[in-house]
């Protein structure tokens, strides 16, 4: 039993509906798994055995009630810039490739995602897959192994989500329909209208019309609602909303930013900035370098971009600077690079931290971790024990540096700069509290910690979207479409499918 969640563009609210519908099949009593065969995002997670996939599979894992793994997302593409892309295959790098390249290998990596799909289904009672991007690109056809090749493979019903709020939901819903393949379209079943404002009867005739012109029942239409859970891509970041007062942190919104993810527990109690260049650092009262799929690169951006200069004065004037992974390598002496992330050669990073990142081979190290924060003044030592994961290319030699936690990390000796490779560092409440709490006693400001938690791990959070969407979807005759979904058998790769191309 499975259903496909296919969209009429990217950024119409797929991601959301899956982790709703997982959430609801499973308090209904089923074993439900999620599945985005090619997701492209640099927000990742990395799983408890170690695999990397998008993070919003980890998300509707978590609201499966389930525990990620690969399988959920088979291919990962972390775009690296100038069209290239990082392959992360079952949770492990493939290689760099180019899209045209990509291209060229899609009956390998459809039969890949096909037997991870299979490797679930195995396992779980539901499958719910989310497409990627708009369901009729048409041009892409052939290579298209996220929503057309798998709709044909597996002949699932298919549920269509279409964004009201961007405008023109009739001819996204209907110009959607009438382009895709002929078999494609039948096995659509049902259309989701998403992020609603305003009176549902002002719709009604909307709703009525969408059902007449395509023969197929809008199920629900759903109130645009803001719960926090994690973004899954770049485009979320424009979303994003400060009040712009109270504590100022500036992250650098790097050309190649990934897992900005890392500070949404932040943003709940505090006034954070994705600064671009022309911003005026001098006025925020912390900065942080987050990560990066290329860390050279984004450095050269630092200095061309002025950022450099501006991260040097700013820690002459008392601010606080972290890097987090990337961040953390730019922070340092010098960058030498192989060729695996740039050109070969020595790079000089900013300094601000004695350590110096070497880049020799094409693995990456990806893995969960618990650390201990030492004691050093005036942030590190109101720490507790944080968890998070690693992410990474390059081996980080810390010299004579101090410690910033007990086996990684450094800090400066006046303990205002620090780094680690700890992604979701500032999702622990406990880092949270002693950044805000340090910053708020330099502005002579009371500091009150807020009740919120991970918004990866806050169960209650995928209760509350479950609800809103229970509230206007019809859930029954949605239950009765999964029901019907049995995937075709013929889909099942043999074991010489799965032989590298």
């Amino acid at each position: 039993m499975s259903l496909m969640i296919l969209g009429t563009a990217s950024h119409v609210g797929k991601s959301i509906t899956v982790t709703a519908i997982c959430r609801i099949l499973t308090n209904y009593g089923y074993r439900v798994a999620p599945f985005k065969s090619q997701n492209m995002s640099l927000n990742s997670y990395v799983t408890p055995s170690g695999d990397e996939i998008g993070i919003a599979q980890a998300v509707q894992a978590f609201a499966s009630r389930a525990i990620p793994s690969a399988e959920m997302n088979p291919i990962l593409l972390k775009p690296k810039g100038d069209g290239e892309s990082q392959i992360v295959l079952l949770g492990k790098p493939f290689r760099d490739v180019r899209t045209g390249e990509y291209y060229t290998e899609t009956d390998f990596f459809l039969n890949t995602a096909l037997q991870a799909f299979w490797n679930l289904q195995d396992t779980y009672e539901m499958m719910v897959i989310e497409g990627a991007g708009g369901a009729a690109e048409c041009n892409l056809y052939d290579h298209d192994i996220a929503n057309i090749l798998l709709a044909q493979k597996l002949g699932l019903p298919i549920i269509l989500v279409a964004d009201i709020e961007r405008g023109g939901v009739f001819a996204q819903v209907l110009g959607t329909l009438m382009l895709l393949p002929d078999d494609v379209r039948q096995q659509v079943k049902g259309i989701v209208i998403n992020k609603f404002c305003g009176d549902y009867q002002l719709f009604e005739d909307g709703k009525k019309f969408l059902e007449e012109k395509s023969g197929i029942p809008v199920l629900g239409v759903i109130p645009y609602f803001d719960i926090p859970l994690p973004s899954e891509d770049s485009l979320s970041i424009k979303d994003k909303k400060t009040n712009k007062t109270g504590i100022r942190i500036a992250i650098i919104h790097l050309p190649q930013i990934s897992n900005f993810t890392d500070f949404e527990l932040l943003e709940q109690q505090a006034s954070v900035e994705y600064v671009q260049p022309g911003a005026t650092l001098s006025s925020f009262d912390c900065i942080i370098i987050p990560g990066t799929k290329n860390t050279i690169t984004d450095l050269q951006y630092l200095y061309d971009s002025g950022f450099a200069y501006q991260i040097h004065a700013a820690h002459t004037a008392g601010i606080p600077v972290i890097g987090i992974c990337g961040g953390y390598q730019m922070l340092g002496k010098t960058i030498t690079d192989s060729g695996q992330e740039s050109a070969e050669g020595t790079y000089q990073g900013l300094g601000l931290l004695d350590i110096t990142t070497t880049f020799l081979e094409y693995t990456k190290t990806t893995v969960q971790v618990t650390r201990t924060p030492l004691n050093h003044p005036p942030i590190l030592q109101r720490m507790e024990q944080v968890s998070g994961y690693e992410i990474h290319a390059g081996e980080t030699s810390v010299g004579h540096s101090k410690r910033a936690f007990e086996d990684e990390g450094a800090v400066s000796d006046d303990g205002q700069v620090f780094g680690t490779y700890m992604h979701g560092l500032f999702l622990n409440r406990t880092a949270v509290d002693a950044l805000l709490s340090c910053l708020s006693d330099k502005k002579g400001t009371a500091y009150t910690p807020a009740e919120s938690t991970n918004p990866i791990y806050d169960d209650t959070a995928y209760d509350t979207v479950a609800r809103s969407f229970e509230r206007s979807l019809d859930v029954q005759t949605l239950l009765a479409i999964a029901k019907e979904g049995r995937p075709d058998t013929k889909s099942r790769p043999s074991a010489d499918d799965g032989e590298n191309a």
